[in-house]
């Protein structure tokens, strides 16, 4: 029964789990052209997130003639590069604004039950982090790099109170008043 369950799951939200516990999501995958001497190499190019659901993620871009190759690439790179996100509970702990050249991610934390209001590549980034309910805009660009980088800015600049309060030399409870 979980393995029907888990089925489902990655065909509905186009996950794929790996052997260590990761969730992965192709993000996008362009076709990039090099003109050589000889004439133009066709290559592709892929960018991946991955994914423990509870709190870490990464995100990785990979090269190469074919689409597995790419992805494959791309999921290594994604896996040296990963990060750990501050949560409470199901969200963000405070509004976050991240930004990357001239792309802007507004990221705004929400009640339980409202979901993951967010579009594309936005989105596949938040699913693998395991947030469930958070509210977002894209400003400025939807190419889906600027965005994806924009969005890994915002979560690793992401603080929780009791870090703050430790900064200052003060616990949570004073600093409230």
């Amino acid at each position: 029964m979980a393995e029907r369950n888990e089925r489902s799951e990655r065909r509905n939200n186009k996950f794929q789990r790996e052997d260590d516990g990761l969730l992965n999501k192709l993000i996008s995958i362009n076709r990039v052209t090099k003109v050589v001497k000889g004439g133009r190499t066709m290559r592709l190019s892929a960018l991946v997130a991955v994914g423990d659901g509870k709190g870490n993620v990464g995100v990785g871009m990979g090269k190469a003639a074919e689409v597995p190759e790419a992805i494959r690439k791309a999921t290594a790179d994604a896996k040296r590069n990963m990060i750990n996100v501050k949560l409470v509970g199901t969200t963000i702990p405070h509004e976050i604004v991240g930004c990357f050249g001239s792309g802007r991610v507004v990221m705004i934390p929400a009640e339980e039950g409202t979901g993951v209001i967010a579009g594309g590549p936005v989105r596949s980034i938040l699913e693998v982090v395991g947030i469930k309910d958070i509210r977002t805009k894209s400003i400025g660009t939807n190419n889906p790099i600027n965005c994806v980088k924009a969005v890994m800015a915002g979560l690793q600049s992401l603080r929780t109170a009791e870090q703050i309060a430790a900064l200052r030399g003060m616990t949570v409870e004073e600093m409230k008043r």
